[in-house]
């Protein structure tokens, strides 16, 4: 598997302080994108005014999974995070450059 070990702490426990997730200050770069990630999925929730019951359902996508990703427990799969995009119609994966911490 990829990222083996380093998987096996959760990406918030990555932070200098994880209380601050999702804006907690990051070297690790896969934490920085999950973050980011939690992030968009926060901001995209709140805008449109949905639960994460009804994001759940909609999406198709465990509603824990959901809890999980926005308070940094977990790494997401792939196909999670496509169908959250999918059912919100926003981009949650940082595409731009500048999105990532300076390393």
């Amino acid at each position: 598997m990829v990222g083996g070990m380093a998987r096996r702490t959760p990406p918030r426990e990555l932070a200098r302080d994880p209380e601050t997730w999702p804006h907690a200050e990051l070297t690790d770069p896969g934490a920085a994108v999950i973050q980011a990630i939690a992030r968009a999925l926060e901001n995209a929730l709140k805008a449109q005014k949905r639960s994460l019951r009804q994001t759940a359902v909609g999406a198709g996508v465990n509603r824990q999974a959901i809890a999980d990703l926005l308070a940094g427990r977990c790494w997401p799969d792939v196909a999670t995070v496509a169908r959250l995009e999918n059912f919100l119609a926003v981009p949650l994966y940082p595409r731009r450059s500048g999105t990532y911490p300076d390393h």
